[in-house]
């Protein structure tokens, strides 16, 4: 950072943040998001503290990704939630805006006994096996090779999986497309999939975490956090070079730092199998959608308002629930982004003018 924004950022950042809470009067009104159960734990938190500051309630619905898109596409909601970017050719026909907010991870987590939480090793080969039904029993040869230390029980295991629409089933699915032929093949990469019959659907991050706390021998897929709030045991990958990653945020920001946002800002691309040094191979990026066109030119201004707030300040918020703030770079994309958004006359809605302004400070 130039030292010229390093003297203006803060006093730009204290003239937006008090623009908002003037602008908004502490008005009370409703306003509401559906989406990414990834997404959830932290537009919770920065919901409930811009409610504190300004009167603003933004309920939002952790629904899954493709209900987000779903919803915003037919403009049932005043922004969406996807941990997957739209197409292009999906972005030009709802005519949406698509910006970044945080960076989490998806982790594998286990139910058996006796195994403790990261005593477990995976592979990306191992998990397309197991969720493509070809590896059946825990203590099946493939997985006592990655585990030769520990006891592994003659149990069945149960592969919990989403039974709705999930961008966390995209990243997933994305990671292990990538790293197995077979998988990339019979199963592909979607945010739905035609699980083996004997897979167990859970509905939403919360029902795969309570599913897999629930069910001894089952293995399942969820967001970071959701690992932490029912205390799930959490496996190791082990990557294609043979080191093996942990999933905590510190591995999840490696694997940011490593990838094509970073390198050429283009957010776009997902973040999974990044195979640096202690980058979480199933690192991803979570979205909002919003139309480009706002239906409600004040509804869609107090959703600009509260994000623009959330990027502003809500990065010690997301640390607190375990997600990674914006590179700078990627903010000031999300600020431009939010600054396209105009009223059904054409004008330019303010409050993303002014974070495209701070964007754009040198």
């Amino acid at each position: 950072m130039s030292p010229t924004r390093s003297f203006f950022r803060p006093l730009l950042l204290l003239a937006i943040s008090t623009f908002l809470l003037a602008s908004e009067g502490f008005a009370e009104s409703k306003l509401s998001g559906v989406g990414s159960s990834a997404a959830y734990p932290v537009y919770q938190t920065w919901a409930e503290q811009y409610a504190q500051l300004t009167g603003t309630q933004i309920s939002y619905e952790p629904a899954g990704s493709s209900a987000g898109l779903r919803k915003i596409r037919a403009r049932e909601s005043d922004f969406g939630a996807s941990d997957v970017v739209p197409t292009d050719e999906d972005r030009k026909r709802h005519n949406l805006i698509v910006f970044p907010t945080v960076i989490t991870g998806v982790v594998p987590v286990f139910n058996l006994p006796k195994i403790r939480d990261g005593q477990l090793i995976v592979s990306g080969e191992l998990l397309a096996a197991i969720y493509s039904g070809v590896v059946t029993q825990w203590n099946d040869p493939m997985i006592r090779r990655l585990n030769p230390d520990i006891t592994l029980p003659a149990m069945r295991i149960v592969p919990v999986v989403r039974a709705d629409g999930s961008g966390t089933t995209y990243n997933f699915s994305d990671y292990l497309a990538k790293v197995s032929p077979p998988w990339k093949e019979k199963m592909g990469v979607g945010n739905s999939l035609k699980w083996p019959a004997h897979a167990a659907p859970a509905k939403g991050s919360k029902g795969v975490a309570l599913a897999v706390q629930e069910t001894v021998g089952s293995i399942g897929y969820v967001d970071y956090n959701y690992t932490l709030e029912y205390r799930l045991s959490n496996a190791q990958i082990r990557q294609e070079n043979g080191a093996l990653v942990e999933a905590k945020p510190t591995t999840f920001r490696n694997a940011l730092m490593q990838s094509s946002w970073l390198k050429t800002g283009d957010f776009t691309q997902t973040l999974t199998n990044q195979t640096g040094h202690g980058a979480w191979p199933i690192t991803m990026g979570t979205f909002v959608a919003m139309p480009r066109i706002a239906p409600d030119r004040e509804r869609a201004k107090g959703i600009i308002r509260f994000f623009t707030w959330a990027f502003m300040n809500g990065d010690q918020l997301a640390n607190q629930v375990n997600f990674i703030r914006l590179p700078d770079a990627i903010q000031a994309k999300a600020f431009r982004a939010m600054a396209e958004i105009r009223d059904s006359q054409g004008t330019p809605l303010g409050v993303g003018e002014l974070g495209y302004r701070l964007a754009a400070t040198p």
